[in-house]
C-alpha cells in the first residue's frame, strides 16, 4: 500500500475535503446500478465476489458469461461444476470463487427464500461476502448511505489522513465514524472517481489536486 498520511484529518479538514470533492468530482448518477453495472440484488452480490483480485475488464466478461448461463440461485446451483467454472474462468481464483458461489447460493435459498438482505448484517452473514462486498451492494442496489470501500478509496483515505487503517475493512470504519452525514449519500462516488482521475497509484496528480493543501501524505508533490 502507499505510503500513510503522516496525521488524521481533523473534522474541519474532512468538511473541507468532502466539499472540494462534491464540487469537482462527479456525483451519483439517477440510473447508477449495482455492482459492474448489474440490474438486481443477487448479481450485485455475485459479480462482486468475482471481482476480488479480477481486473474489471476481466469481472465483466466473467458476470457476462455466467449470467447467460444463470441468473438465480436456484439456476446456478443446478449448473454443472465444469460449466460454472469455465464460465467464471477469466475472473481468477475460479475454484474458489466457484465454491464461494455455490455456497452463497445455497444459503441464500435456505435461509432468505433467495432473496438478498437489505442490511449490512444481514449480507455479512452471507458466505462470500465481506464488508466491501456488502456496502458497495448497500450503496449501488439499495441506495444506503453507505460509503463503500474499493482500492482506490482505500488509498485516497490512506494517503490523504481521511482514515487510516491497514486493511479496507479497518479504513471503512473509520470512514463511517469520521465522514459527515451529508457526504456519506455520495461520498463514494466522489472518492473513487478521485481516486482513479487525480489520486492514482502511481504518479498522482498533485498539481491538479483540489484538496492538496490539506492532504497529510508525505509522498505529494505540492504545486509552486
Amino acid at each position: 500500500m502507499t505510503t500513510p498520511a503522516e496525521r488524521p484529518l481533523d473534522p474541519e479538514e474532512i468538511e473541507t475535503l468532502f466539499f472540494r470533492l462534491s464540487k469537482a468530482m462527479p456525483g451519483r448518477t439517477k440510473n447508477a446500478k449495482g455492482p459492474k453495472g448489474q440490474p438486481d440484488a443477487f448479481r450485485s452480490c455475485i459479480s462482486c465476489m468475482l471481482s476480488a483480485q479480477s481486473l474489471d475488464r476481466n469481472t465483466a466478461a466473467a458476470s457476462k458469461a455466467l449470467f447467460a448461463k444463470a441468473r438465480t440461485p436456484r439456476s446456478i446451483l443446478k449448473l454443472p461444476e465444469e460449466d460454472l467454472i469455465d464460465a467464471i474462468r477469466p475472473a481468477g481464483l475460479y475454484n474458489m470463487k466457484a465454491r464461494n458461489i455455490r455456497r452463497f447460493c445455497e444459503v441464500l435459498l435456505e435461509e432468505h427464500d433467495g432473496v438478498v438482505p437489505d442490511t449490512r448484517e444481514g449480507l455479512l452473514k452471507l458466505p462470500g461476502i465481506g464488508r466491501k462486498c456488502a456496502d458497495i451492494v448497500m450503496s449501488f442496489t439499495f441506495g444506503a448511505d453507505v460509503i463503500a470501500v474499493d482500492t482506490h478509496v482505500h488509498r485516497v483515505c490512506n494517503r490523504t489522513g481521511l482514515a487510516l487503517g491497514k486493511t479496507e475493512a479497518q479504513t471503512a470504519a473509520q470512514l463511517e465514524a469520521r465522514a459527515p452525514g451529508w457526504a456519506m449519500r455520495d461520498g463514494h462516488f466522489w472518492l473513487i472517481q478521485f481516486g482513479k482521475r487525480i489520486c492514482t497509484s502511481r504518479a498522482p496528480r498533485c498539481a491538479d489536486c483540489a484538496i492538496v493543501d490539506i492532504c497529510q501524505w508525505p509522498g505529494k508533490a505540492v504545486p509552486r
